[in-house]
């Protein structure tokens, strides 16, 4: 059976022939030239997508209830102003007229 010295070298030495050989020179220009597309693209991180997305979802939420109170208020005293009232769901985006 062979020693465990034999199997670490072993071992070190694929890593050290993978390391030096062009594969590896292959994955750092795909890595460059991918880095580099991407920087020009305007692209946001996975986080900075659900840190705003939580923002609108409190965004909403806050609106939805000035817009309640608004229209309580308006009933106090007695304004019968007709209100577009947005019918979209949450989960859909809110259009521009």
């Amino acid at each position: 059976m062979l020693n465990k010295k034999v199997l670490e070298e072993i071992g070190s030495k694929v890593t050290e022939i993978l390391e030096q050989s062009p594969a590896k020179d292959v994955e750092k220009n795909i890595k460059v030239l991918l880095t580099g597309a991407f920087s020009r693209l305007d692209l946001v991180t996975r986080e900075e997508f659900d840190v705003q997305e939580k923002v609108l979802l409190r965004t909403r939420e806050k609106l939805i209830i000035l817009e309640s109170k608004v229209a309580a208020i308006e009933e106090q005293l007695g304004l019968s102003t007709p209100q577009a009232v947005a019918t979209e769901s949450p989960d859909e985006p809110i259009k521009n007229e």
